[in-house]
């Protein structure tokens, strides 16, 4: 979920790098490139700092500024990007399994891991039908509105879910959009189930079916996803991969296990 120009990323107490890395949030999540004062006015830092630390980050190359004087995120990201994804042990692990349901229902599959309030996908193999959907890797999702999140919120123990639900801001993307009291339904619901839907609650035109995945710890919890156009997807069509997606998540989960284990 992309952070507007004029709101800013919650506070962390946590020194310079804190204070750092609240600029490069604000950068890398706004619509466009951003003026200096655009940052200063929701930075909430002392105008001294704040240019201090652009600078700093301009010059290691995480953000760059152009003629006009506007910030924007630096080449270098994407080369932290690329290596963190090439180097993602638990999205190697998955990628068999993802592109076998990929195979099997044609449509674009998702993997996803739980961070905070959003799901952040690892993973993606584009579906074969000529219509598909745009979606990236790396980018973040809300939680409450899409199948991969609300499968993963449905691992978590109920307690915790309450105190996540409780702090969420709902934005009310489509009609079919959760409530906080319609959202924990539907998460008891998928419990008992073992896989969960988005029924255009995100993206009017796009639906999804997802399972859970998470490791033994729950130090890692996600999901895998099949999303296409709500035309072609019907809900009678997403029911009938409920076996195959909940059986792929198993054997991500086996898989992960097994490669991802404690070393002896």
């Amino acid at each position: 979920m992309s952070a507007a120009k004029g709101s800013a990323p919650e506070r962390r107490d946590t020194g310079t790098l804190g204070k750092l890395m609240v600029l490069l949030d604000l950068v890398t999540h706004a619509d466009g490139p951003m003026r200096f004062t655009d940052i200063l006015a929701v930075a909430d830092q002392p105008r001294g700092t704040v240019h201090r630390q652009l600078s700093h980050l301009v010059e290691e190359g995480l953000l760059e500024i152009d003629a006009e004087g506007r910030y924007s995120p630096g080449l270098r990201l994407l080369d932290f990007a690329s290596r963190s994804w090439a180097r993602n042990e638990f999205r190697l692990v998955a990628e068999p399994h993802l592109k076998a349901l990929q195979n099997l229902t044609g449509e674009t599959v998702h993997l996803g891991v739980l961070r905070d309030t959003s799901i952040i996908y690892l993973d993606k193999f584009e579906g074969q039908q000529p219509v598909r959907m745009y979606s990236q890797i790396g980018n973040a999702s809300p939680v409450y509105c899409t199948g991969v999140g609300k499968a993963a919120l449905s691992i978590l123990p109920r307690e915790r879910v309450k105190a996540l639900v409780a702090d969420l801001s709902f934005h009310r993307f489509t009609a079919n959009t959760h409530t906080a009291e319609s959202l924990l339904a539907e998460i008891e619901q998928i419990r008992k189930q073992g896989h969960a839907f988005d029924r255009e609650e995100h993206e009017v035109g796009i639906r999804c079916i997802a399972a859970p995945i998470w490791s033994e710890t729950q130090s890692l919890v996600g999901g895998v996803s099949v999303t296409g156009p709500a035309y072609r997807l019907t809900m009678e069509k997403l029911s009938e991969w409920a076996a195959p997606i909940q059986q792929s998540a198993e054997r991500i989960m086996e898989a992960m296990r097994v490669g991802l284990g404690p070393r002896r």
